[in-house]
């Protein structure tokens, strides 16, 4: 039913995420998107990190 996505998919789908958010918001966007995978996979392996404690920004 579906095939796969080729390049002319692809760009036709960048092109209509700039259209809606804006090219200014694109990086905040993926690197938002980079943070939730982050601790997505931090939780699953059950050491969810913290990168700063609220003891260390007492400065």
């Amino acid at each position: 039913m579906l095939g796969s996505i080729g390049p002319m998919e692809l760009l036709l789908l960048f092109l209509i995420v700039v259209i809606i958010f804006g090219a200014s918001r694109i990086p905040e966007i993926g690197r938002g998107l980079g943070t939730g995978i982050q601790n997505f996979k931090s939780a699953m392996k059950g050491g969810a990190k913290e990168d700063e404690s609220p003891a260390d920004s007492d400065t």
